[in-house]
C-alpha cells in the first residue's frame, strides 16, 4: 500500500467535508438574519444570501484567487484571469489544487455574507449584488493575501487561524461603514435620535441559524487544519474542543448579563453572544489552551452586549441583526487575545515575546480594518452615485419582497399554530392573584333595544371570550364538557385598559401595545348563558392582568345552510 497517497486521500476528504460544513454556513447566516428581521423582507433576505455566494464564486475562480495566493509580492498577489497558474508550492501537504481552491471559495463567500444582515430591510438588491461582487473580486483577496498569502503581515507572524480577522471582521468593517452610510430604518430611532426596538419576526429561524453556524464551525476551524495525518488530527480536535467551548462559555456570559441589565434574559442577544464566542475562538483555537478558549468566550459575551448597544444607542447605527458587534468587535477582540493568551510553548515555537506578538496582532488587525473601510466606503460612494443604495421609502414601508421580487408573501397560507394541550387533561385554575374574578374576567351584556323583532322564538345569545392563547385548549374542553357542541376561533391582537406592557429587545425598550390573543365565540340556547360564563371564568382566572374578557350579545336567528333549520333546531348537533 502506497502510504503516501492514503494520507493524501485522507487530507482531501477531509479539506472537502470541511468546505462543505463552510458552505453551509450560508443556510445559517440566511436564517438568522431572516429571523431577526421583518416577514416582509423574508424573501429577499434569503435571495441575497444566495446571491452573494453565486456571484461570488465565479469571481473568485476568475481573478479573486490570483490576488490572493499568486505571485510573491508582499502587498498584492498577482492577476491569473482563471486561475490557471501553477499554485503548488502554496497547497498543504497531500491537499490537491480543486479541493483547497473550493475551501477558500467558501471562506470568501462567508465575508461578503456578513454584509447583509446589518444593510437588511433598506438596501436596493441591484447594489448588494454589486458590493458583494466587489468583496468577493478584490477587497477580501487583497487583505487575505496579506495574511494568508505569504504577504506582509503572513511574514511578520501575524497569526489568524481561521479568519477571525481575515473573514470576520473584515466582513464586519464593511457591514459597519454599510450601515452607517445607509443611515437606519424609518421608524429606528425617533425624533430625539432615541432608539425604537424593531423585533425579528421569527426568533424560531434565527435560533436556528445559531445552530446551524455553531455546526459548521467546527468545519470551518477545524477544516483549517487541511490535513488529517502528522499530527494534524490531534490538533483538530484541540481546535473543535476550544471553538465549542468559547461558544458555550459566551452563551452564558450573556444570558447571565442581559438578566441582570434588562431583568430577564434576552433570547436574540444571547444567539448573538454563541456567535460572538465563534467568532473571537477563531483567531487562535490552535495556540491557545481551554482555560484561555473559556475565557476568551466570556469577553467575547461581555464585548458582544456592549458593542451592540453602544453601536445602536451611541453612534446611531441601525444593524438589525448584531453583525458589526459579533463579527467586527470579536473579529478584532479575539485576534488581539490571541497574543495575550496564546500558550507559552507556542509563542517559544513562533519566536517572539509576548509583547512582539500582540503588537504584530494588533497591527494587523488595524491594517485590515483601515483596507476593508476604505475599499468599501469608495464602493458604497460609487454606487450611491449611480445605480443607488438605498430603496424609496415606500418600498421600505412595504417591504422589499415584494417590490423587489414580485413575492407577496415569502410565507404563503402561514398562520401561527396555537399552543396544543391534552384536551382530555382535567383543567385545574391556580389563583395566583389577589384581584376578585369578576374584576379579572369582567362580563359585558349587550342586549338589543326592546323594539327589536328577533327572528326566532327561541332565546338565543352569543357569547364572546377574549383569552391568552396558552388557555384556548383548557377553555374548549371546559366548554364541550358542558354541552357546547360548536365554536368559532380567531387569533387576535389587542390590549385592555393597561394598554400592553413594557419590554426589551436587544437592549432596546419596546411598548407591546397589542398583544396576541385568542378569540373564542359560541352561540346558545338550550346550555344557560350563565352556566358558560361561569365555566369559563372558573377556567380562566388567575388573578393577574390579562385573564381575559367576556361579552354577551342578544341573537337574532341562526339558520343552517344544509337543512335550512332556524333557532333552536339550528343549533343543535343532531343527524
Amino acid at each position: 500500500m502506497d502510504f503516501t497517497e492514503l494520507f493524501s486521500d485522507i487530507n482531501i476528504m477531509w479539506v472537502l467535508i470541511a468546505a462543505a460544513l463552510v458552505f453551509f454556513m450560508q443556510a445559517g447566516f440566511a436564517m438568522v438574519e431572516t429571523g431577526f428581521t421583518r416577514a416582509k423582507n423574508a424573501g429577499n433576505i434569503i435571495m441575497k444570501n444566495l446571491m452573494d455566494f453565486s456571484i461570488g464564486t465565479p469571481l473568485f475562480w476568475i481573478v479573486g484567487f490570483g490576488i490572493m495566493f499568486g505571485g510573491a509580492s508582499s502587498i498584492f498577489g498577482g492577476l491569473d484571469l482563471f486561475t490557471r497558474a501553477d499554485y503548488s508550492a502554496i497547497l498543504p501537504d497531500g491537499v490537491s489544487f480543486f479541493a483547497y481552491f473550493i475551501f477558500q471559495t467558501v471562506f470568501c463567500a462567508t465575508a461578503a455574507t456578513i454584509v447583509s444582515g446589518a444593510m437588511a430591510e433598506r438596501t436596493k438588491f441591484s447594489a448588494y449584488c454589486v458590493y458583494s461582487a466587489i468583496i468577493s473580486l478584490i477587497i477580501y483577496p487583497v487583505s487575505g493575501h496579506w495574511i494568508w498569502g505569504g504577504g506582509w503581515l503572513a511574514q511578520m507572524g501575524f497569526h489568524d487561524f481561521a479568519g477571525s480577522t481575515a473573514v470576520h471582521m473584515l466582513g464586519g468593517v464593511c457591514a459597519f461603514v454599510g450601515a452607517k452610510m445607509l443611515g437606519p430604518r424609518i421608524g429606528k430611532y425617533d425624533k430625539d435620535g432615541n432608539s425604537k426596538a424593531i423585533p425579528g419576526h421569527s426568533i424560531t429561524l434565527g435560533a436556528l441559524g445559531c445552530f446551524i453556524l455553531w455546526f459548521c464551525w467546527f468545519g470551518f476551524n477545524g477544516g483549517s487544519t487541511v490535513s488529517m495525518t502528522g499530527g494534524s488530527a490531534e490538533l483538530a480536535g484541540k481546535v473543535f474542543f476550544n471553538t465549542n467551548l468559547a461558544a458555550a462559555t459566551a452563551t452564558v456570559t450573556v444570558m447571565i448579563f442581559t438578566w441582570a441589565l434588562y431583568k430577564k434574559p434576552d433570547v436574540s442577544m444571547t444567539l448573538n453572544g454563541s456567535l460572538a464566542g465563534l467568532v473571537a475562538i477563531t483567531a487562535g483555537c490552535d495556540l491557545v489552551n481551554p482555560w484561555a478558549a473559556a475565557i476568551i468566550g466570556i469577553i467575547a459575551g461581555f464585548a458582544v452586549v456592549g458593542a451592540v448597544e453602544f453601536i445602536d444607542k451611541k453612534l446611531k447605527i441601525d444593524d438589525p441583526v448584531g453583525a458589526c458587534g459579533v463579527h467586527m468587535v470579536n473579529g478584532a477582540l479575539g485576534t488581539i487575545l490571541t497574543g495575550v493568551f496564546c500558550s507559552n510553548e507556542n509563542l517559544a515555537a513562533m519566536g517572539m515575546s509576548r509583547a512582539q506578538f500582540v503588537g504584530v496582532e494588533v497591527l494587523g488587525v488595524v491594517a485590515t480594518a483601515a483596507w476593508g473601510a476604505i475599499a468599501i466606503a469608495i464602493t458604497f460612494a460609487i454606487i450611491k452615485k449611480t445605480i443607488g443604495l438605498r430603496v424609496t421609502p415606500e418600498e421600505e414601508l412595504q417591504g422589499l419582497d415584494l417590490p423587489e421580487h414580485g413575492l407577496v408573501s415569502a410565507y404563503a397560507d402561514f398562520m401561527p399554530a396555537i399552543p396544543q394541550l391534552d384536551a382530555s387533561s382535567s383543567f385545574t385554575p391556580v389563583d395566583m392573584g389577589s384581584v376578585p374574578m369578576d374584576e379579572a374576567i369582567p362580563v359585558q351584556v349587550k342586549t338589543a333595544p326592546k323594539e327589536t323583532a328577533f327572528g326566532s322564538d327561541v332565546k338565543m345569545t352569543k357569547i364572546e371570550i377574549l383569552i391568552k392563547q396558552d388557555r384556548f385548549e383548557a377553555l374548549k374542553s371546559a366548554l364541550m364538557g358542558i354541552g357546547i357542541t360548536g365554536m368559532t376561533v380567531t387569533h387576535v391582537l389587542g390590549c385592555g385598559a393597561q394598554k400592553g406592557k413594557p419590554e426589551y429587545y436587544r437592549g432596546v425598550m419596546q411598548e407591546v401595545n397589542l398583544l396576541p390573543k385568542v378569540q373564542v365565540e359560541v352561540v346558545v340556547c338550550k346550555v344557560p348563558v350563565r352556566t358558560v360564563i361561569e365555566t369559563a371564568k372558573k377556567v380562566l382566572y388567575t388573578g393577574h392582568i390579562g385573564d381575559g374578557k367576556i361579552f354577551v350579545y342578544d341573537v337574532e336567528n341562526v339558520i343552517k345552510v344544509r337543512t335550512g333549520e332556524e333557532g333552536y333546531d339550528a343549533l343543535q348537533d343532531v343527524e
